[in-house]
């Protein structure tokens, strides 16, 4: 039993593959409290920024390439909901679960493992990238700013996108110790991977050498995929996309659970 007043499940646990079901289902119960509020700023604040940036400075850019720039900037923001809503989740909550709340030292001391709630804690904060990015896709969609319904097809690489982030924000809450140590990453790495990511103007307008960094960063590689499933350009590269995505995926996961391990078990 955690400080809000659940357990990691009250049901039996189901079988070693799935033990990261019981921290997500958790994290659900406790969102669910919140769930009115939440999704209000999931779909309020992405309303206000297209109507904001899309119509006000879209009226001075016109189109980016064959794309108006409310279209253009609506796919952008629906990767960089599903990488700032993962990371928030994989820094600020996860680290209160796990340093204040102490939720985490209570799930040791059931048959849970720390890579299950390792898991458990990035599934739970790619479910919440996706849900925020999906606002915002709605939105864009009453806006006329999505070509039709082959944007579903955009909602695993979000999912993925945000298993990807929450991993790489784990890693950095395995080794915080204390809120303000977030900003480091939150200045150092996030922003600058908006800013240069094809978010809000296209990459190719940057000099090389960012160019260069902006494609050995994951978010870009989120934005190849989605903006062209959104709006109808040809897909290209796709498996290279998908690779580099789930290879950050699959490494920073590692990290995160070999630093979590050291953390909460010496």
């Amino acid at each position: 039993m955690d400080n809000n007043g659940y357990s990691a499940d009250s049901s039996p646990l189901p079988p070693p593959a799935l033990r990261w079901l019981p921290v997500w289902r958790r994290n659900y119960r406790v969102w669910l409290k919140l769930v009115g509020p939440a999704l209000m700023g999931n779909f309020g604040e992405p309303l206000l920024y297209l109507l904001a940036l899309g119509y006000g400075l879209g009226t001075f850019v016109g189109t980016i390439g064959h794309l108006p720039y409310l279209v253009f900037l609506a796919s952008g923001m629906v990767c960089s909901s599903a990488m700032n809503t993962a990371s928030f989740e994989g820094l600020y909550s996860a680290f209160t679960r796990m340093d204040v709340q102490k939720t985490w030292d209570a799930m040791l001391t059931t048959p849970l493992s720390v890579p299950d709630i390792v898991l458990g804690e990035a599934i739970w904060a790619a479910t919440k990238g996706l849900i925020s990015s999906t606002a915002i896709m709605v939105v864009a969609a009453l806006l006329g700013a999505v070509a039709d319904w082959w944007a579903l097809l955009a909602l695993p690489v979000i999912f993925l996108t945000g298993f990807c982030f929450a991993a790489m924000a784990l890693v950095v809450t395995a080794v915080a110790r204390n809120y303000d140590f977030f900003m480091y990453y939150n200045t150092l790495l996030m922003t600058p991977m908006m800013l240069i990511g094809s978010v809000f103007f296209p990459l190719q307008e940057m000099p090389a050498a960012i160019q260069w960094l902006a494609w050995s960063l994951p978010l870009i590689h989120t934005v190849e995929l989605v903006r062209p499933l959104m709006t109808g350009l040809p897909l290209e590269q796709i498996w290279l996309h998908l690779l580099v995505l789930a290879g950050y995926s699959a490494a920073f996961l590692a990290l995160a659970i070999r630093l979590c391990e050291r953390r909460l078990l010496a």
